[in-house]
């Protein structure tokens, strides 16, 4: 899969985005070593922190189907309604990627037309993961 496909996935998944407090729609497609594609899509609530960011809807649906080894991720995020464009993950969401991911997991940003790629590891560097857990 060309990181436009799994961008193009991304992109797609906005469409079910519920967003009806920030109106800020983001889209996520998350590709296992496996080679299945998990998408997901923000979820608000009017609470706030329940809410849920596209990012982990897709690890979690991965995970709750007994996948935990991933290639890469394209998020893609903007006003409903409007043309996807770059949306980096939040602090949460890296940290979420951390759990499962190595630091040169390949995170897409961009677009439909244009993606940028990035490592975890750049994102979200001098990070604690699971091997911090150990002494490792």
């Amino acid at each position: 899969m060309t990181d436009l496909e799994l961008m193009r996935l991304a992109e797609d998944a906005r469409a079910y985005s519920y967003t009806p407090y920030s109106g800020f729609a983001v889209g996520a497609a998350l590709l296992t070593k496996s080679g299945k594609v998990y998408t997901g899509c923000n979820i608000e609530n009017a609470s706030y922190t329940p809410t849920v960011c596209a990012e982990r809807t897709a690890v979690f649906k991965a995970v709750s189907e007994g996948e935990k080894e991933f290639a890469a991720i394209a998020i893609i995020g903007g006003p409903a309604g409007e043309k996807g464009r770059f949306c980096a993950p939040c602090g949460v969401c890296r940290q979420v990627l951390r759990e499962f991911c190595e630091l040169d997991f390949r995170i897409l940003l961009g677009s439909v037309d244009k993606v940028q790629a990035y490592t975890l590891g750049e994102l979200l560097p001098t990070s604690f993961g699971p091997l911090d857990l150990k002494g490792e």
